[in-house]
């Protein structure tokens, strides 16, 4: 089976995947991370706003809202 990376901010709602790569630095990153943002952990696009930003995702457990240039720094691997 292939295997299909993509960023976050690139996927549709309801799609799942699991974090491959977070390329976010600095500040952003460690936010990100006390989140639960980290490697190998599954996420769900649950929604996106009207216009686009942010968009809503289920990780571990809880839903988060991440603004567009945040998810496009987080690498996903659709599953």
């Amino acid at each position: 089976m292939e295997e299909k990376v993509s960023t976050l901010d690139k996927l549709p709602v309801g799609t799942k995947g699991k974090i491959v790569k977070i390329k976010a630095v600095g500040e952003l990153r460690r936010r990100l991370v006390d989140m639960g943002v980290i490697h190998g952990t599954e996420v769900k696009v649950e929604g996106v706003a009207p216009l686009g930003d942010p968009i809503e995702v289920t990780v571990m457990g809880y839903r988060l809202s991440l603004r567009k240039r945040e998810a496009s720094q987080i690498e996903i691997e659709v599953i």
